[in-house]
């Protein structure tokens, strides 16, 4: 298993596993996934078995707004590559991979890489019987979001970074 970003090539893979995992209310589509793909690629961490096939995967753009707002999902444009914070719009594991820590091995390293990346840190909605699963990666419940996404109850989940020493924040290899 080893994980990468993405490409155009995977969206076929990316919709076929996005639509076993979420209901059709909540699932992004091809044209959603082809949109993201053509402006943030780099921000879609796959996961793959030995012979290349999609078991996991977790996507979000990044913006410096501090919410996961419903708009976020269709407009790929919204993304700004020197945002503050990492969005996660879905932890996806195939069916029949959940339970082997797949998905935490995808979502341990989107939150490396945020990191590296110098960003605040990342925000996501989850339903409320996943809560304490977020909350085991340093996530913390803000309660009910404003999202009506799907037409379900959402909860607002933010993991903060700690600064550097110092601190002063780095991002990209560069001071602010």
């Amino acid at each position: 298993m080893h994980i990468r970003t993405a490409t155009m090539n995977d969206l076929a893979a990316l919709t076929a596993v996005e639509a076993a995992c979420f209901p059709a209310a909540e699932a992004a589509t091809e044209a959603d996934f082809a949109a993201r793909l053509k402006v943030y690629p780099n921000h879609f961490w796959l996961l793959e078995d030995g012979d290349g096939a999609l078991v996991s995967f977790i996507n979000g753009l990044v913006t410096d707004e501090p919410l996961l707002r419903d708009e976020m999902y269709a407009d790929a444009g919204l993304h700004n590559e020197q945002g503050a914070w990492q969005m996660i719009f879905g932890v996806n594991t195939m069916p029949r991979y959940r339970r082997h820590g797949y998905a935490a091995r995808v979502m341990e390293r989107v939150i490396r890489d945020a990191r590296a990346q110098g960003r605040k840190g990342c925000v996501l909605t989850c339903k409320d019987q996943l809560i304490h699963y977020y909350e085991k990666f340093g996530f913390r419940n803000e309660g009910v979001s404003k999202s009506v996404h799907g037409g379900v109850v959402w909860y607002d989940m933010r993991l903060t970074f700690e600064r550097p020493a110092g601190g002063k924040e780095a991002r990209y290899g560069t001071k602010r």
